[in-house]
Order: structure tokens, then sequence, then C-alpha cells
């Protein structure tokens, strides 16, 4: 009996890449300051630096999503989810100019085993339907048709309307509870 894997979409900046870090490493790069993590707490993602134009310019900066670390354990976790779910990485990468080639070179570097069919780039993700939706911004996750999971980041702390989790470890713990899956 083939039976249908429940879908998921998963964010790429701030939940499978690591962006917070990587704008204090290329604001200390530019500027020669380094901002603590704790001075991005509450704060959209540009108002936790002193030059509040610096994130905008690195987000149209070539280089930039190429070289964003990985969030910690989500490969591991992503490639376990891939055997119980149809998994979509899903970006809004539409904005920045160098975004969407450097997403996609992320993405195969990072999740090779990802299919480029399971690869959705747009400008809207309200048009997405999955059963879940996993992403750091609740522009997105509001629209969501299934069930949303925002992933921490120091911008959305004091955000309580969605499910939260903290880290690539909650996400597998909270989706194993969900669809049954033994621990």
């Amino acid at each position: 009996m083939n039976t249908k894997k429940p879908t998921i979409a998963i964010d790429m900046d701030g939940v499978l890449a690591d962006v917070e870090s990587h704008y204090i490493a290329y604001y200390y790069q530019e500027y020669g300051v380094r901002i603590p993590p704790s001075a991005l707490q509450g704060k959209p993602e540009s108002e936790g630096f002193p030059d509040k134009t610096a994130v905008r310019r690195f987000l149209q900066m070539p280089g930039f999503f190429s070289t964003v670390p990985v969030m910690e354990d989500a490969v591991e976790t992503v490639r376990y989810l891939m055997d119980h779910f149809d998994v979509y990485i899903v970006s809004a990468a539409m904005e920045f100019p160098f975004s969407l080639f450097e997403k996609r070179e992320w993405l195969q570097q990072y999740f090779p085993f990802i299919s480029w069919k399971k690869i959705i780039f747009c400008g809207d993700k309200s048009r997405i339907d999955t059963d879940y939706m996993i992403d750091d911004h609740c522009k997105n996750l509001d629209f969501c048709k299934g069930k949303p999971i925002l992933f921490h980041a120091s911008h959305n702390i004091d955000i309580d309307r969605h499910q939260r989790v903290h880290n690539w470890q909650e996400v597998r713990s909270l989706l194993e509870k969900e669809i049954g899956i033994p621990c």
C-alpha cells in the first residue's frame, strides 16, 4: 500500500542558513565593530546594527548568500525528515539579484540530496500549500495553509502566535510527535 507522506515547506534564511551570525560577521568585516547577538534581540533584522542600511546592503552583495553558514543539525535532520515527509525548500528569493543563483549553489553544497524539483524560489509564500511550514517570519507563517512552525530567531523572540522551535533537534522531536514516529 502506497501511503502519501505529509508535506513540509522549509525556509532557507534563518532556518537552514544562519544569516544572523552571517550579518554579524559581515558587519565586523566592513565596520570593524563586533555586534553581540543580544543587540539583535526583539528587533527587525537590520535594527540591531548601528548602520541601519547595512543588512540590506549585505543582501545585495555578491557572495553573501553562497557563504552563509548552515544551521547546526540542519543537514542531518532534513535528511531524516525526508524519510517521513515530502520535503520542499521554499525561499522568497526574488528580491535580491544574486539570491537565486547563490541559494541554488548553497543548497547544492549543503543539501545535495534534495532534488531541484523540491526547491521553490518565490516572491510570496502564501501560495505554498503544505501540511507544515517552518519559517522564521510570521509574514509567511500567518498565511500557512497547514501547521505553521516558527523557527526561533532574534527578530521573532517576542512573537507567540505560532508553535516555536529553537533548533533542528526540536524540529525533529516536534514532527516525530506530530506524525507518530517512535523516538
